[in-house]
């Protein structure tokens, strides 16, 4: 196509809506001209699938829960009372704690006021809060975020390094569904001895999220910790950013969490809509299903011409990829469905893979993620009437036409600037695109068994640790393989496994394992050295 048959195609496609301040525009995929006709059919079935979704049909059978993050910027919509009950009041508390925080009515035992936020999650319990604070931090925030989110001991070592003495002014907030989660559990103990190395109260410094009953809400409530916080099994946790899970830390930083809801609230009300071009999400799960087959044929890469929204494409890594990388569909056949994301911020990784994107195996398609304003107030010349902000657009306008000659397709999303509405508008965007591209497709978009199966894997290989060391204590003075070891414990078909353990023992002081290297790594002995 020449320039002008593009023009022409952008405004027959693109969707703007002023209320929202989004655009979403189509035009640089290659789609049929009868492909909404087509696609129609699949796409009514998803309005339907949604709709039953929203009124409290049971969405994930594995679990027998429901599925319920939109309720939560629209209560009234919840199917039950006590629901809709549920929802308002925890966003009151939220609110108030926040509140209290702020005005020093809530303090450290000491008396000061809290200057430090460490939060304590994995996945959707750290993803949201996480990408939030990094889109809307300012120098002025009331709080400073930290992050435990995984179970590396050296990460939690930087961690606390950074917060040093001011540990005493950290509020923790621990995050689990359940409570059983082992890489929060972990950092959470973690956490407690570095309080109680510096003789502070853990527990009169944190803050539970977790489901009413769970082992960490339990714990909470013997503990006196200083306030606890509902998660509810009709939210999942990548799905949870406008729950507790994400608004308690965003109120606590100084965002405005209203705002937040407002702009998740809009956008679900314009993606309840049964018309595929005046529908926003509706469109983006068909532009995937175009570009994959429906059958994740591409990957998406997304690409966020702005610094704030560097942690973007994490965020939709685990939202799209939970929710669509499944082994079998609704009725139970083999599919190995789903859609690889991976991405960073523009104009930075021009740099990185570009050059690949656009000479290289055509197997992905784009998405720009595009913000006019630039920042609040006026901006540096650094050329002829181009001030640093024109070139960061200029780069993200001569990417997506470089790709779009090489025929590699995109999709550009516009918002008008960075702040806690937009924010809302984005997730709630991609939450029901998501909802929409599983029904597409016919998959469970809200369980994940893959998830648990690699749990179940680490439990084991945990759960074989003690056994392997207890073997060698018993032959204190002693060196063995790891075949040796694993025939002596009864398992031998867990060699390799057995191999790996002694390796990191043997590297860390924590077990007194000592390593007698041979010419072959796998042929190494292994003592118990207690001195």
């Amino acid at each position: 196509m020449n320039n002008i048959e593009l023009w022409e195609r952008y405004k027959k496609y693109l969707y703007h809506n002023s209320t929202l301040g989004l655009m979403v525009d189509i035009s640089r995929m290659n789609f049929p001209v009868d492909y909404f006709d087509t696609v129609e059919p699949r796409i009514l079935k998803a309005f339907q699938d949604m709709d039953a979704i929203e009124l409290g049909k049971i969405a994930n059978p594995d679990e027998h829960r429901m599925v319920g993050h939109y309720w939560l910027r629209t209560p009234d919509l919840a199917p039950r009372p006590e629901i809709n009950r549920d929802i308002k009041e925890t966003l009151l508390s939220i609110k108030d704690f926040a509140s209290h925080v702020h005005k020093g009515k809530i303090l450290t035992p000491n008396g000061k006021r809290f200057s430090y936020l460490l939060i304590i999650g994995i996945g959707g319990s750290a993803l949201g809060p996480q990408f939030v604070s990094e889109a809307l931090r300012t120098s002025r925030d009331p709080l400073k975020p930290y992050l435990f989110d995984n179970t590396d001991p050296d990460g939690f070592d930087i961690v606390l390094e950074e917060i040093g003495q001011k540990l005493a002014e950290t509020m923790t907030i621990v995050i689990s569904k359940s409570g059983a989660t082992k890489e929060t559990r972990n950092g959470m103990l973690e956490a407690r001895a570095a309080y109680e190395a510096r003789k502070l109260s853990f527990e009169k410094q944190a803050v539970a999220i977790t489901e009413a009953g769970s082992e960490l809400d339990l714990l909470a409530q013997r503990g006196g910790w200083l306030a606890r916080f509902p998660m509810w099994d009709w939210v999942g946790g990548r799905t949870s950013e406008t729950s507790a899970v994400g608004l308690l830390p965003a109120a606590l930083l100084g965002f405005d969490i209203d705002a937040l809801l407002e702009g998740a609230r809009l956008c679900d009300a314009v993606t309840r809509k049964k018309e595929i071009r005046t529908n926003p999400s509706a469109l983006l799960a068909l532009m995937w299903y175009h570009a994959t087959g429906g059958q994740g044929k591409k990957d998406m890469v997304t690409l966020p011409y702005k610094d704030r929204l560097r942690l973007f494409p994490k965020y939709l890594q685990q939202l799209v990829m939970e929710s669509l990388g499944k082994e079998k569909d609704l009725d139970g056949k083999i599919v190995n469905q789903g859609i690889t994301v991976y991405g960073n911020k523009g104009s930075t990784d021009q740099h990185a893979y570009v050059q690949q994107l656009r000479e290289g195996v055509n197997n992905f398609f784009v998405t720009f993620i595009e913000t006019l304003r630039d920042r609040e107030g006026p901006s540096l010349l650094v050329d002829v009437e181009a001030t640093s902000g024109d070139y960061l657009n200029g780069f993200l306008q001569g990417t997506r036409e470089a790709l779009s000659e090489k025929g590699r397709e995109s999709i550009t999303i516009t918002i008008e600037r960075i702040d806690a509405r937009s924010i809302g508008i984005l997730i709630a965007l991609y939450e029901r695109a998501v909802g929409f591209y599983a029904s597409l497709i016919s998959v469970n978009a809200y369980h994940q068994p893959g998830v648990e199966a690699g749990k179940k894997a680490a439990t084991f290989i945990i759960e074989l640790q003690p056994r392997v060391f207890s073997s060698l204590r018993k032959e204190k003075g002693r060196a063995f393989t790891a075949e040796e070891i694993a025939s002596a414990i009864g398992a031998k078909e867990e060699v390799e496994a057995v191999f790996k353990l002694l390796e990191h023992a043997a590297a860390n002081p924590d077990h007194k394992i000592k390593k007698i290297p041979a010419k072959l790594p796998f042929n190494s002995r292994y003592e118990y050295t207690p001195g």
